[in-house]
């Protein structure tokens, strides 16, 4: 018996294709990487930013890589990067830098970023 589209009853449907192997080589790419942790940001959920920051470092060359790179344990960034993970702001700043991203500040209504040469000395 088949249906109104002429496929047979019962029949399975396609198997899913796993995502992860693409975001990972998308995040290759430091302007999705950039992309893809402010949208974590917006959406202010800080164990999503977690997950956010562990795919940008596998996707970077894996967590122990960013782990040297940022001067922290591979099980430190583990246990950093965790679902509990609450890392201070050093330890933040180091992962972000090891994985090319920086902290920015924008304002909160407009979106402007600070200008490149406020607050710098003269």
């Amino acid at each position: 018996m088949t249906t109104s589209k002429g496929q047979k009853r019962g029949a399975k449907a396609p198997a899913s294709v796993p995502h992860r192997p693409k975001l990972l080589e998308w995040l290759k790419d430091p302007r999705n990487a950039v992309a893809y942790v402010e949208a974590v940001l917006d959406e202010g959920d800080s164990k999503g930013l977690m997950q956010a920051l562990r795919n940008v470092a596998e996707a970077q060359g894996g967590i122990a890589a960013v782990a040297e790179r940022a001067g922290l344990s591979r099980e430190t960034l583990y246990r950093t990067l965790s679902k509990r993970g609450n890392p201070q702001l050093m330890s933040l700043t180091r992962i972000l830098g090891a994985t090319g991203l920086r902290l920015s500040v924008t304002h909160a209504h407009t979106g402007v970023p600070r200008s490149p040469r406020a607050g710098r000395a003269a």
